[in-house]
């Protein structure tokens, strides 16, 4: 027979070993937590948080999402890709090296903080064309490869076989069949879509050379060696190295068909041409030398062309190899210098606690303060998470308005009618902390006066958010709002 007292017993100590396993796993965490360098206060509470009210789960989240962790040998590998890079060559110093001298001196230091992060000096003699919208935007791009003679360099996030996706396959296709040497990478989670597709091997078998930037592989394996979701966020062209276009668009439709009930997406893309072009190209270089055994560091050799007068611009690219909070940084910086006018578009604004105080500071001080978001997110939980912010913000004197256009994915930020930030960077942790992404800052006051007219298109197609408004949200809402605030930290 059974002896029932010694049998309950075994599992008494069952329960209680895996009870004492299960705390030292959580407290082990929990330090972790705590003690990992560059971790803000705020992402250190939500973390905690989360690992003790969700037994078991908790502990699993932290170890797949809690650590901005790209895999040791990829670290090491970009890092001693930037290192083998060589130096900007030297060009007119009267136009291009001393650019700063022709940006107000109120300015200049945005540039030093630029320059800070990737060691890209602001340079002058560029000039751009603000694309009228997406699908001008890729009809440019096509026309600018089929013009090429030397070379096509393309990264993008998400790169679809919708139309615009496959005139781009296309356009790629008939330059390597003329000799033009065409180098294109996507994202292995954002293009997995053309990845997997017969388009991918044709242009393989047409000459294109291709990489899968940040490749996936197997999942498990993947999860212990590094974050599956930490992203190459990037939208790079650039075309004989004398083009590049810069902004929020990735190589699809604007229906994103993959997401049809949010659609159109809207972005904003500048076309741009000087010496900046070869500032994106190193990053393109970067990314594809730490992806392949192809190196490039030539064509970071060759002479840049002569130029005449221009503006100046920078390249401001970030990601999980670069310093820490580098993108943050950047934008509180141009929300601290605006003296007169502050115009934010982005679809994710969930902000670390500076950056709020920031954008509330450049409202309170009497600058004309606006943010347009959109009004239906594709991320419920981001939306809700930005909605938390809208009574400080409203508080402040900041105007609110939500785009109802469609899905506002322009990632722009414009001050004082002279200077514009533009690129792929949200403001969310994931651009902040996780995602590889590039944009380009400059001083100009008739392109930033294009970009700003776009901004107002928006806010015309927009409804604002009042403060009323905003106090008349059901306690459910409300709560529903500041819970996913909580989780900001972690998004």
């Amino acid at each position: 027979m059974i002896d029932l007292g010694q049998y309950f017993q075994i599992h008494i100590d069952a329960v209680s070993i895996g009870l004492v396993a299960h705390v030292t796993i959580e407290a082990i965490t929990i330090i972790r937590v705590m003690t990992r360098p560059h971790r803000e206060p705020a992402s250190r509470v939500a973390w905690v948080t989360i690992i003790a009210a969700v037994p078991f789960l908790g502990v699993l989240l932290y170890v797949l999402f809690g650590e901005t962790n790209i895999g040791r040998r990829r670290m090491e590998r970009m890092k001693q890709v930037i290192k083998r890079l060589p130096a900007m060559p030297e060009i007119n110093p009267e136009e291009s090296r001393n650019a700063l001298a022709n940006v107000p001196i109120r300015y200049q230091h945005l540039f030093r903080m630029g320059e800070s992060i990737n060691g890209f000096e602001a340079i002058g003699g560029n000039s751009g064309t603000l694309m009228q919208d997406s699908n001008s935007a890729v009809d440019s791009m096509v026309a600018d490869i089929d013009r090429a003679t030397d070379h096509v360099h393309l990264l993008f996030y998400i790169w679809l076989p919708d139309n615009n996706g496959l005139k781009m396959v296309e356009a790629l296709k008939r330059a390597a069949k003329r000799g033009v040497t065409c180098r294109a990478m996507a994202d292995d989670l954002g293009s997995r879509t053309i990845i997997r597709s017969a388009h991918w091997k044709e242009m393989q078998e047409a000459g294109v050379h291709l990489s899968r930037a940040l490749p996936i592989g197997n999942l498990m394996l993947r999860a212990l060696r590094g974050r599956i979701d930490l992203r190459n966020h990037r939208k790079i062209l650039v075309i004989d190295g004398t083009v590049t276009y810069c902004g929020s668009q990735n190589c699809a439709d604007p229906e994103f068909r993959v997401k049809p009930k949010y659609a159109p997406w809207v972005d904003a893309v500048i076309r741009l041409e000087g010496p900046v072009v070869r500032q994106n190209q190193e990053l393109f270089v970067a990314d594809w030398m730490a992806g392949t055994d192809d190196d490039l560091t030539d064509l970071l050799d060759r002479p840049l062309p002569n130029t005449g007068p221009g503006f100046a611009a920078q390249v401001i690219g970030t990601g999980p190899t670069v310093r820490d909070s580098a993108m943050p940084e950047v934008f509180e910086t141009l929300f601290h210098t605006a003296r007169r006018k502050l115009t934010i578009s982005t679809p994710y604004y969930v902000p670390n606690e500076s950056m709020q105080q920031a954008l509330c500071a450049a409202a309170w001080r009497g600058v004309e303060t606006t943010i347009i978001l959109p009004a239906n997110n594709d991320s419920r939980i981001v939306g809700g998470a930005s909605r938390s912010y809208y009574a400080g913000l409203l508080e402040a004197g900041v105007r609110i308005h939500e785009y109802t256009g469609g899905l506002l994915h322009t990632k722009s930020v414009t001050l004082d009618d002279e200077v514009t930030l533009i690129g792929s960077a949200n403001m969310d942790r994931r651009s902040f902390d996780l995602n590889y992404e590039n944009n380009i800052l400059f001083h100009d006051s008739q392109l930033t006066a294009d970009v700003f007219a776009r901004q107002r298109v928006y806010i015309e197609r927009s409804n604002e958010i009042t403060a009323q408004q905003v106090a008349e949200w059901s306690l459910p809402r409300r709560l529903w709002t500041n819970v996913l605030a909580t989780l900001g930290p972690i998004l």
